[in-house]
């Protein structure tokens, strides 16, 4: 499936939902490329999971915000691929350093920087521990298991939804 047409099915999805998270964060080694930064050389050319491209795009379609949260030992190869796969102009903020607290100072960072809530962030990653961890942030965060894709978009959609119409009947109490 090209770019244009997982694009057109990621906008359909989008369509589906009544609110939208106000920032989508993607982890990037096994959730938008399909390796770890630090087995590659920086003159590798890099590639994305298949539908993560036309992810990216319909978002930005849709005046979605989006950010990256990864540890990585390399964080120079990290920004390095993502130059390569054009990708610099997509994210309103780029969390790239190793870290030993999971991501919960990448996501405070982004937090910082952005000042969009928790609550309106959706989360990608292919770690558990990532997943829990920021979840009690209270970041609604979805585990991949072959990368972000169609259906795990449509997936973190409809917790989102769920999620963000739960913590707004609480504060409404």
């Amino acid at each position: 499936m090209g770019d244009e047409r997982v694009k057109a099915e990621a906008l359909q999805i989008l369509g589906l939902f009544q609110v939208l998270p106000r920032l989508v964060v993607f982890d990037l080694d096994y959730t938008l490329w399909p390796f770890y930064c630090e087995c590659r050389s920086k003159r590798d050319s890099p590639s994305l999971f298949r539908h993560a491209r036309g992810i990216m795009y319909a978002l930005k379609e849709k005046g979605v915000d989006m950010a990256i949260a990864s540890r990585s030992p390399t964080p120079d190869k990290a920004k390095v691929f993502i130059d390569k796969l054009e990708l610099q102009s997509m994210f309103v903020a780029q969390e790239i350093f190793s870290s030993w607290t999971h991501k919960t100072e990448h996501f405070q960072n982004i937090q910082r920087k952005t000042g969009i809530p928790y609550k309106s962030m959706l989360f990608f990653d292919d770690e558990d521990r990532n997943i829990d961890t920021v979840s009690k942030m209270g970041v609604t965060s979805v585990l991949v298991e072959n990368g972000v894709n169609l259906d795990m978009f449509k997936l973190g959609l409809s917790n989102f939804a769920t999620n963000f119409a739960a913590s707004s009947r609480k504060q409404d109490e």
